[in-house]
């Protein structure tokens, strides 16, 4: 058999089967590119989440080492009285008239709240002798933290208020009424009552131990906090890939005042 008989017994693909196959091939690839872009936004998703998560969880550290260290050094810590910027008289700053004027944990003070706090503390005893204030306040969904040093007489609210800068981001626990009835569809467990979550509560001591502040009446007082709880709930800048809905994580965590009342 010649070649040109070889060349003549070969048939090629007809114009149908190549459009078949040419449609067959865009399939796959559309799926494919489907896929690997779906696979993408999910990646940056999930690390937007991660990343949010983690800055939460290092301002709940941050919050929990700064009521560890409130109240000191506190006065009976000296053998001479030092100057009054050079000890704590309190764990818990507040307003107004501090510190003389009488005061209550969630009531006639401007601090300590339910989404504000303000302690007293030397924060870096090796390298600073003053005592400072430390507050954390909650500013629609953003977390301040603000550190000024201690000056006697001086309100710690005002002097406070001019050092806050943005510490964690979408901070959730002061929702709305309508936004706690969409978290809960998702977290039922979220907001009980269906009522904002305080970022602070507080525990008291008394004669017959620690307990919850708000049930002492007359030792419902910040100089007498000893345990501070921290809740933050905290919302993912971007809704899940998959379903849409918004992305929560509640955070927990408590500090412990150690050293005693003056």
């Amino acid at each position: 058999m010649t070649l040109s008989g070889k060349m003549q017994g070969q048939q090629g693909f007809s114009l149908l089967e190549l459009l078949a196959a040419a449609v067959i091939f865009l399939i796959l690839c559309g799926a494919a590119f489907g896929l690997l872009d779906v696979s993408q936004k999910s990646y940056r998703n999930e690390a937007q989440v991660l990343n949010t998560f983690q800055d939460a969880r290092f301002g709940l550290d941050q919050i929990v080492r700064d009521v560890n260290d409130s109240g000191f050094p506190p006065l009976n810590h000296f053998s001479v009285t030092p100057a009054a910027n050079l000890y704590a008289v309190t764990p818990v700053a507040w307003a107004p008239s501090y510190p003389g004027s009488p005061c209550t944990v969630g009531g006639s003070c401007t601090t300590p709240g339910d989404f504000d706090l303000i302690v007293e503390a030397n924060i870096d005893p090796q390298n600073d002798s003053d005592v400072e204030w430390v507050r954390y306040q909650l500013q629609g969904t953003t977390l301040y933290r603000g550190v000024a040093s201690k000056v006697p007489g001086a309100d710690p609210d005002a002097t406070t208020a001019l050092t806050l800068i943005p510490y964690v981001q979408n901070v959730m626990n002061n929702a709305s009424a309508t936004q706690i009835a969409q978290f809960q569809a998702v977290y039922p467990s979220m907001f009980p009552g269906s009522q904002p979550v305080p970022i602070f509560s507080y525990t008291c001591d008394s004669p017959t131990g620690p307990q919850l502040c708000s049930s002492l009446g007359s030792g419902n007082s910040p100089v007498n906090i000893r345990d501070v709880q921290v809740t933050l709930i905290v919302m993912a800048p971007l809704p899940d890939a998959q379903t849409g809905q918004a992305r929560l994580v509640q955070l927990n965590g408590s500090g412990h005042r150690v050293n005693p009342n003056q």
